[in-house]
């Protein structure tokens, strides 16, 4: 595998066709061979979020006690993936994946739905979807990126980093809420079979990770599901009375078990119930309604640029202040992603710190995503896979994934107290408040005032200073509505 900054090819070649041209694909020093195969990396790398995002979004239940089911979520989650990263690398020719957002999942699951129906929740999403792709094509969403100190961006992917670690600990019962304590150990020790099916994936994910093993995340997802599904036909009896999180893990009874035509029919749930927007959110307010999008985008807008920031890096293909040539390209096929998993019903979709992956076997253009697309357009026919697949067995990714962000920490320069402060505040907020929206906006607000209180206001970018009244007005909503109301 090469290193992360080393290009695939020490020799520079005059392009060769259009399709060699378009991509630049001999210019950035790659091959096609080698974009297929950084393609199919990240792929493997990030596939368990056909069967991560089901168990979440499938699972939840909205105002009404409704859920939308593992295999219909599972089905729309690896369309929408799809075509997000076959428009990635047609639109941006960069190496970046697009799937169902992890953090971004659990904040519409678990923050959004208990408030509304989903058809509302996936209206809401494409309404987001649309005012970023406006910010896009205005130029804010790429001013303000460039506006953010490069040590805060890669602060922002750290923290969803850590986000994501706790919300698959938490998830799997290793860590739980505890007696007289925030959070403890399991339910006051580790005990259980799931418990230990848990502790298995994530050393095998471990051992296969550090040995370079292609898939390592996917194929640890399998090992930790066989062995759940081997101890639950020996001990279970089918009614949990293993204790299992949420799915019970069960034996494949025929071919339907494991293949089978997509199930699509989420596909425009948005529509249900019209287009009259006051209607529909009467019993939530449209003030919450605003607060809700606001949220959503503020977590999409820097969700986004974290990453882009970290995987452009590894590849190279950023300059030293974390910018990237065509970066307006990115973010409008990263909205239009967002809209598309609106209108399939799968969340909302964003880029992948798992391109890394790709970028690593040494891909450098869009035809690895284009080529990641491919495979998971094949990837919707295996949808009743997840069906068989326990919390426990596939939570242990989000530990590595989480890993794998926390290693950019060392971008960061903590001898600047401005840049330190307002980077640690990033980072242990979203973990701390269960929220990447919140550790954006405490991050943000602290490089301001701790700006202010050296006398280098001036310093920060006119733009920081307006997200950060937003994100003060923000964090202030309740005692405003108290004193207006």
């Amino acid at each position: 595998m090469n290193s992360p900054s080393s290009s695939p090819s020490s020799t520079s070649e005059r392009p060769t066709g259009p399709l060699d041209r378009y991509f630049r694909i001999s210019e950035r020093g790659s091959t096609l061979g080698t974009e297929i195969r950084g393609g199919m990396a990240t792929f493997f790398a990030m596939a368990y979020i056909v069967v991560l995002n089901p168990l979440i979004i499938g699972t939840a239940e909205d105002v009404n006690g409704e859920t939308l089911g593992i295999p219909e979520v599972a089905a729309v989650t690896a369309l929408v993936a799809a075509i997000s990263c076959l428009l990635m690398g047609v639109v941006s020719r960069y190496p970046f994946a697009i799937a169902a957002g992890m953090g971004l999942n659990a904040v519409v699951a678990y923050g959004i739905a208990p408030l509304m129906p989903w058809a509302d929740v996936f209206l809401l999403i494409i309404i987001e979807g649309v005012v970023l792709l406006i910010l896009v094509l205005t130029g804010f969403r790429t001013a303000v990126f460039i506006a953010i100190p490069p040590g805060l961006k890669i602060a922002i992917a750290v923290g969803v980093g850590l986000f994501l670690a706790l919300i698959g600990l938490v998830n799997a019962g290793f860590v739980q809420a505890g007696e007289g304590t925030p959070v403890q150990l399991g339910n006051g020790g580790l005990q259980g079979w799931p418990i230990l099916i848990f502790v298995i994936g994530l050393l095998v994910t471990i051992a296969l990770y550090v040995r370079k093993v292609r898939g390592a995340m996917l194929l640890g997802i399998l090992v930790s599901t066989i062995a759940a599904i081997a101890v639950e036909v020996a001990l279970g009896g089918g009614d949990n009375r293993l204790g299992w999180s949420l799915t019970v893990p069960t034996l494949p009874t025929g071919a339907t078990d494991l293949i089978a035509a997509p199930d699509f029919s989420l596909i425009g749930l948005f529509a249900d119930g019209g287009f009259n927007l006051f209607d529909r959110w009467s019993d939530v307010g449209l003030a919450t309604v605003i607060m809700l999008i606001f949220t959503l985008l503020l977590a999409d807008f820097f969700d986004t640029m974290g990453t882009m920031v970290g995987v452009a890096h590894q590849g190279g293909l950023a300059d030293e202040d974390g910018n990237i040539e065509g970066t307006r390209e990115v973010l409008a096929a990263d909205s239009l992603g967002t809209v598309l998993g609106g209108v399939a019903s799968s969340s909302v979709a964003t880029l992948y710190a798992e391109s890394a992956a790709g970028v690593g076997e040494g891909a450098r253009t869009g035809i690895a995503p284009i080529v990641t697309g491919a495979m998971m357009m094949l990837a919707t026919l295996f949808t009743p896979l997840v069906t068989l697949v326990p919390f426990e067995a596939a939570t242990p990714v989000l530990v590595i994934v989480g890993f794998m962000m926390m290693t950019q920490v060392t971008g960061i320069d903590f001898k600047d107290p401005a840049l330190g402060l307002a980077s640690f505040m990033a980072i242990i907020m979203m973990p701390f408040t269960y929220s990447i929206a919140n550790g954006i906006g405490f991050g943000l607000l602290t490089y301001a005032f701790v700006s202010l209180v050296l006398g280098k206001g001036r310093q920060v970018h006119p733009l920081l200073w307006l997200i950060s009244v937003v994100f003060l007005i923000h964090f202030a909503e309740a005692p405003i509505y108290a004193l207006i109301g």
